[in-house]
């Protein structure tokens, strides 16, 4: 197939076109329909990143890239914005929070870059009530909770040291410990107590909790799996396997897998 332009950008901006006329699924699609894979292809491309694997990358970046172009086709049909307009928006944006790159300004350091770029996101955004405005309400809530205690800090509203941060998780779990077994409602708003202090914590350390967490996930499934194969290699079913026996192949599993 021939198209009108040879840049890769802008045959996947006609190519967007296209397939919203031709193809029957793409001609149904709205923003809101594509919501969903806007979330996968993004966590897909996240995923990718995080195992260092850039052949992977590449294609979900690209996926991801589709997502920009196809949200901004139907966008343009009902003339609301073009793909042009997106990239002038990140473009304007970009410049006008860079004033250490692109005006006067003076930045020293990464803190100095921070503490400017929130002063003018608190111009840009004068009809937000809170700084904690501009947090996306659909962020996973560890996630969520490192954002918001980011913004709050920026603005001096913090623990003076971690130590104190660890003072207020022991507090959360002796409060967790009180409400154990009695009330559901006060155990889990204490359990959202402690997951908080506890991103707070790790916050003060430069850990994402979302990421640590995700680590630990990954670590769990991989030395399950041991078990499973190690099982099925001595024909066994983990459904038919007492715990004492899986614990056995769990220890073993902690030094055969990483």
């Amino acid at each position: 197939m021939e198209f009108k332009e040879k840049r890769p950008l802008y045959i996947l901006m006609e190519l967007s076109g296209i397939l919203r006329k031709k193809c029957p699924w793409d001609r149904e699609q709205t923003s809101n329909s594509l919501k969903p894979y806007l979330i996968e292809e993004a966590y897909e491309a996240y995923e990718a990143i995080e195992n260092n694997d850039y052949e992977h990358m590449k294609e979900e970046l690209g996926d991801v890239l589709y997502q920009v172009y196809a949200h901004s086709e139907i966008a343009g049909e009902d003339n609301k914005f073009s793909i042009d307009d997106v990239a002038n928006g990140i473009i304007e944006k970009l410049i006008r929070r860079h004033p250490h790159v692109f005006g006067d300004e003076k930045a020293n350091d990464r803190h100095d870059v921070i503490v400017n770029w929130e002063k003018i996101k608190v111009k840009e955004k004068k009809n937000k009530e809170s700084i904690l405005d501009g947090v996306p309400a659909m962020l996973p809530a560890l996630h969520k909770a490192y954002r918001i205690q980011q913004k709050v800090s920026r603005v001096g509203f913090d623990w003076e040291d971690c130590d104190d941060a660890v003072k207020k998780l022991d507090e959360e779990i002796t409060e967790f410990k009180e409400v154990l077994g009695k009330d559901q409602e006060a155990m889990k708003e204490e359990a959202g107590d402690i997951l908080f202090s506890l991103v707070n914590i790790l916050r003060f350390k430069g850990i994402n909790a979302e990421e640590a967490l995700s680590m630990t996930i990954n670590k769990f499934i991989s030395r399950f799996k041991y078990i499973e194969k190690q099982a099925s290699e001595k024909n066994k079913n983990v459904h038919d396997m007492t715990l004492e026996e899986m614990d056995e192949l769990w220890e073993k599993a902690k030094t055969a897998v990483n």
